[in-house]
């Protein structure tokens, strides 16, 4: 269940600025990344040296950005891309992650509006992110 759930797209470009929540813990197993690694055609072992491949703390801003918001009463959100990507700290294989999310930025487009939602991937007992994304969003009326 979100934790934020927007009923407009007017509640929408009201809301620039705004913390959205978390979402639960996620641990990254070596399995995931073993799976991760085939899926995408990664030679070679994709976590020797015991970090969880950039791109899957990516891949992750995915499955949780449907946990902290919601937007109602449209007829499609799209996933429509990222701005910024950075991988402040490395995230060792079997720790635990979370999102951490704030909308940032709302723009009319053709039909609906487009959000940046900056995602922060915390890591479980603090220090640096394990990745911050600037994610865009399109949501359609």
């Amino acid at each position: 269940m979100a934790q934020t759930v927007f009923e407009s797209l007017d509640e929408v470009r009201a809301a620039v600025g705004t913390a959205l929540g978390t979402s639960r813990w996620i641990e990254v197993t070596r399995e995931q990344v073993d799976s991760f690694a085939l899926a995408t055609g990664a030679t070679g072992d994709a976590a020797s040296d015991g970090v969880v491949p950039g791109p899957l703390v990516l891949a992750l801003t995915n499955l949780v950005l449907p946990e902290i918001v919601e937007v109602r009463n449209t007829s499609l959100g799209v996933n429509y891309g990222t701005g910024r990507v950075r991988f402040p700290a490395p995230l060792p294989v079997g720790e635990r992650v979370r999102g951490r999310a704030e909308l940032v930025a709302c723009e009319d487009v053709p039909g609906g509006v487009q959000t940046t939602i900056v995602i922060t991937m915390e890591i479980e007992g603090g220090g640096p992110p394990a990745c911050t994304v600037e994610s865009l969003s399109r949501w359609l009326a």
